[in-house]
């Protein structure tokens, strides 16, 4: 039994036959693989393509589910539900979204708009970017399938956390009004504000292949929105492995430094990029021996505290609940960092 799940770890998910295949090709091309940048065009090779690859496979299986569950159904789910169980409804809805091209905070404003409890609509906010189905898979190729599954109810935990801390707050005052509960009348716009199948004919009508082209759509849509920050996260990951000391690694990031989940972390928040662009870092990182707490320490920094996506949500709601939110989300990347490298 582990010999399977080795192989699907390391050939199937991992793709470690392609890194093979490039480094015969390359060789055969006359390129020592073994020099430092021999080692780097390799790595950029096998990550780019393995990423690719894996991309295009899981977000058309993943949208072809996703064309089940629209913004409009999942409002309704989520006004049926209340307390714990409606955020913990919000934050597992998170796990499986976006839906068609649009982010999280788009719909998190048509979440708000429709009226659903905004401590629900923060266990949503915090889960969508931080927990992706896509990622999980590609993290299970790295770390295997235990660190994968618990970094999903980690983070399903912060957000179902820090969902019902902000509704205990009483913050509704802080919502922008545009992002305010609206009446039925004010707009017949769909919250997705796509222009894909989704806002078209209902949900429950799409035929087979109509739901085939809406996903063929998301491939095309999230390849291109992820493929710029994949490739420059592949140069840095490249780096990382090829030219930087083990050694400046282990004196930054390492066990021994007792910051070093700290450091992660801001290091992470003013990139602006998708978690499939902080997978080729986190790989070198690994690689280097880096606490595998501190590799998803960053990676949830970039994900959930990035600059640009802070600016977009500042639109939506005021100072005093952003900072509260800010607050929940390093609070809850930290106390993981810490928590991983403690359990790995």
């Amino acid at each position: 039994m582990t010999d399977v799940l080795d192989f699907i770890q390391h050939q199937i998910l991992g793709m470690r036959w392609l890194n093979d295949m490039v480094c015969t090709l390359l060789t055969a091309l006359g390129l020592d693989v073994g020099t430092r940048i021999g080692g780097s065009i390799v790595f950029f090779i096998y990550d780019l393509t393995k990423i690719v690859v894996l991309l295009v496979i899981l977000i058309f299986v993943i949208s072809y589910i996703q064309s089940y569950y629209p913004p409009e159904r999942t409002r309704a789910i989520l006004s049926k539900m209340k307390g714990v169980k409606a955020n913990a409804a919000g934050a597992l809805l998170g796990t499986v979204t976006p839906f068609c091209s649009c982010s999280s905070i788009p719909i998190f404003i048509g979440f708000t708009k429709a009226g659903l409890p905004l401590g629900v609509t923060f266990s949503f906010l915090i889960s969508s970017p931080l927990v992706d189905l896509a990622a999980l898979t590609i993290l299970m190729g790295l770390f295997g399938a235990e660190v994968a599954v618990l970094y999903v109810v980690v983070g399903v935990v912060v957000a179902i956390i820090g969902g019902m801390i902000i509704e205990r707050m009483g913050m509704e005052d802080q919502i922008a009004e545009f992002a305010r509960p609206i009446s039925a009348n004010d707009t017949k716009q769909s919250s997705c504000g796509c222009c894909c199948s989704c806002s078209g004919r209902g949900w429950s009508d799409m035929t087979v292949r109509e739901r085939s082209s809406d996903a063929f759509y998301q491939v095309r849509v999230t390849l291109k929105r992820v493929f710029p920050y994949a490739v420059i996260g592949v140069l840095i990951g490249a780096l990382i492995h090829n030219w930087i000391p083990d050694d400046m690694i282990q004196m930054v990031l390492g066990d021994d430094n007792p910051f070093s989940v700290i450091i992660a972390t801001i290091v992470g928040a003013p990139i602006y990029a998708d978690i499939f662009g902080t997978i080729p870092i986190a790989e070198a990182l690994f690689s280097k021996g880096v606490g595998i707490g501190t590799i998803l320490a960053f990676m949830m920094s970039v994900t959930l505290l990035s600059i640009p996506s802070l600016v977009m949500l500042k639109t939506a709601v005021k100072g005093r609940l952003l900072s509260l939110f800010v607050a929940i989300c390093l609070v809850g990347v930290i106390l993981t960092g810490y928590i991983f490298n403690l359990i790995f």
